[in-house]
């Protein structure tokens, strides 16, 4: 679990997305938040992490610690806090299903902000 979170950094700070290719399978799922839609398969993946990233030299440090791990499916808590201009922070809980192969063939982000209120809105 740990060597693959390394990939996905390795990833993140490499130019191009033909290294996405050896962290996850052709037909995998990201989902960037608990209700949004997955983005579906290696390409669509591709296009959305270019978007996402200013670059693979942006400033950033990524720490995490593992949370779980059942069977093909793992829970890893993460630390991201981007340099730059505008300096952004935020936790986050990563759910990923592994292939046979140590492939992530699902990922799911549950995103936290330090300057957001997660307490529930009156019904």
């Amino acid at each position: 679990m740990l060597a693959w979170v390394g990939g996905y950094e390795r990833a993140w700070r490499t130019p191009g997305v033909d290294v996405l290719a050896e962290i996850f399978t052709l037909d995998a799922t990201y989902q960037q938040a608990p209700y949004l839609e997955p983005v579906v398969g290696l390409d669509a993946i591709g296009r959305m992490w270019e978007a996402e990233r200013v670059g693979p030299d942006e400033e950033f440090r990524l720490t995490s610690s593992p949370v779980a791990l059942e069977g093909d499916t793992a829970v890893v808590r993460v630390e991201a806090r981007y340099g730059g201009p505008v300096p952004q922070e935020y936790r986050d809980l990563w759910i990923v299903r592994f292939a046979p192969d140590g492939k992530c063939l699902a990922f799911e982000e549950w995103p936290f902000w330090p300057d957001k209120d997660y307490r529930a809105e009156p019904r």
